[in-house]
């Protein structure tokens, strides 16, 4: 039983989605609650938030609150869940690798844990908890209906 669960055959298993669903609501919520604090700053942030890419610090600032808060409301959902995490994946890399390149680890470690969970989750799937699952199984249903006729 122990074995089952820790090295399942079956990725979409009801047990498997039920812990991707865990995954995805609590790192999307602690990520969201990241994006709501840029939100309800952006006025005082817009002015100093880096801009590592060059294209001006409130659109810098815009981006990662577009990544971190609409993006995660996706991934919770499971709505265009790949598709939403790209931007994710994307603000955890700039802010590793670019933002806190000469930051001690322990400043940016953060972003590595939520980038290395992001690369995870993207590479496994949303599982079957997921509104990308009912869409899917919806468009399954009426291709194979199509068929039919």
């Amino acid at each position: 039983m122990i074995y089952n669960f820790l090295f399942p055959t079956k990725p979409n298993t009801t047990k498997v989605s039920l812990l991707l669903l865990a995954v995805r609501i609590i790192f999307g919520i602690l990520l969201m609650n990241h994006g709501i604090q840029k939100w309800s700053n952006f006025q005082e942030l817009s002015a100093v938030f880096p801009d590592p890419l060059g294209i001006g610090s409130p659109i810098s600032l815009g981006l990662a609150i577009f990544g971190e808060l609409v993006c995660s409301m996706a991934f919770i959902v499971g709505f265009l869940y790949r598709l939403a995490m790209i931007p994710m994946i994307f603000t955890m890399i700039v802010a590793f690798f670019i933002v806190h390149a000469n930051d001690t680890f322990a400043v940016k470690e953060m972003a590595f844990i939520y980038l290395i969970v992001f690369i995870i989750m993207y590479i496994a799937g949303p599982g079957k908890f997921s509104i990308d699952h009912i869409i899917g199984n919806e468009l399954q249903r009426r291709k194979s209906k199509s068929y039919k006729k």
